[in-house]
């Protein structure tokens, strides 16, 4: 069965965020002055194989831990689906 994940990889708070801040510095530049903060991150869409629920969570648990997100400064989630109607070979929404 193919399933979906979207990883998301944050900072942990209280690790220095340049590129969040120069986002919001940018933002204010540009009129939004209520901008307070900005976090930046990354979103990971994963499509791959597994038998069943269980064993898809397992795997990006894994994919996490070992690869996608450094935890001494970082924190991952996800969100996990089955795909049911993508016609093989057809690209990742």
């Amino acid at each position: 069965m193919r399933w979906l994940a979207d990883v998301h990889v944050r900072l942990r708070p209280g690790i220095a965020d340049p590129e969040g801040l120069t986002i919001a510095g940018g933002l204010r530049a540009l009129g939004f002055s209520t901008v307070d903060e900005v976090r930046a991150g990354k979103l990971l869409r994963i499509a791959f194989q597994a038998d069943d629920r269980s064993a898809a969570e397992a795997a990006v648990d894994a994919m996490c831990r070992r690869l996608l997100a450094n935890p001494v400064m970082e924190t991952a989630d996800w969100e996990l689906r089955a795909e049911v109607d993508q016609a093989a070979g057809e690209p990742v929404p």
